[in-house]
């Protein structure tokens, strides 16, 4: 079972991250957005986003923020994109083959929700001082992905947000195991409004940021080492020069979100955004 789920983890950030190329450009047509600074149209889910062209790329790919799709550059579908093309529909395109339509979009934010479970298990899977959950991780990173080979009609009867639920349970294990390192008392904020906080050069390390809403909040120089940022809202803060190296359960939109530079420090599993 430990090999199992060491191989799984191993191969997991690989099959985690979208491949656009093997994708029938499903985040451009099942999800829905309205007009706002994130997006500079409405799109009812389902329908086709008027810059996606035939070949299924993006017509505006790289000047999606000056022409106002903000939100396209924040979006990450964690590999489910090409799964749900490649595997769950076999590679039918939805132009080629429009009765799968319907349930391939139906489908895809329901696989796309079940890999970024897998993403959070695979990361807490390297979290050493978690050690002692790993076999439980390991189960439900093996369950959660065997649910996501399933058929389309077994997909659309999941309960997700069940599934979610006991994951968080486990991953809160593990961030607790983790933060548990940091010598001193722990700033618990989960949920918290942090808008626009002054948390210039704060020690944060350890910090609960689970579901903080730190929209436009200043983190300039800010510690942020084994903090748990699980679902943290990051957009527009100010994380220029912050240290995020250790951080717990930060994925790659909440990122593309914020603000940074050369020297805000991110976790090795993700990268500066271009736009920084």
């Amino acid at each position: 079972m430990a090999s199992t789920a060491a191989s799984l983890s191993e191969k997991g950030r690989h099959s985690l991250r979208a491949d656009c190329e093997s994708c029938f450009a499903l985040c451009c047509v099942a999800p829905a957005f309205s007009a706002s600074t994130d997006f500079a149209i409405n799109k009812n889910a389902g329908q086709a986003c008027p810059n996606l062209r035939q070949d299924f790329r993006c017509g505006i790919h790289t000047r999606l923020r000056p022409q106002g799709f903000r939100g396209c550059t924040v979006y990450d579908c964690f590999g489910a994109g090409q799964k749900v093309s490649q595997i769950t529909f076999g590679g039918q395109d939805w132009r080629q083959a429009p009765r799968t339509a319907r349930q391939m979009f139906e489908v895809f934010p329901i696989v796309r929700d079940l890999h970024e479970l897998l993403w959070y298990l695979t990361e807490a899977l390297t979290l050493q001082p978690a050690r002692s959950l790993h076999g439980e991780l390991g189960l439900a990173l093996e369950e959660i992905e065997r649910l996501t080979h399933n058929s389309p009609d077994a997909l659309a009867k999941l309960d997700v947000a069940a599934l979610r639920r006991d994951v968080n349970v486990l991953l809160l294990r593990a961030s607790e195991l983790v933060r548990a390192e940091v010598p001193r008392k722990k700033k618990d904020r989960r949920g918290a409004d942090l808008i626009g906080a002054k948390l210039k050069g704060a020690d944060l390390r350890g910090a609960n940021l689970r579901g903080a809403y730190l929209i436009g909040a200043d983190l300039r120089g800010a510690d942020l080492r084994m903090a748990d940022l699980t679902g943290a809202d990051l957009r527009d803060a100010d994380l220029r020069g912050a240290d995020l190296t250790d951080s717990i359960f930060l994925i790659q939109s909440q990122l593309d979100a914020a603000k940074g530079d050369a020297h805000t420090r991110v976790p090795p599993s993700l990268t500066h955004p271009g736009h920084w």
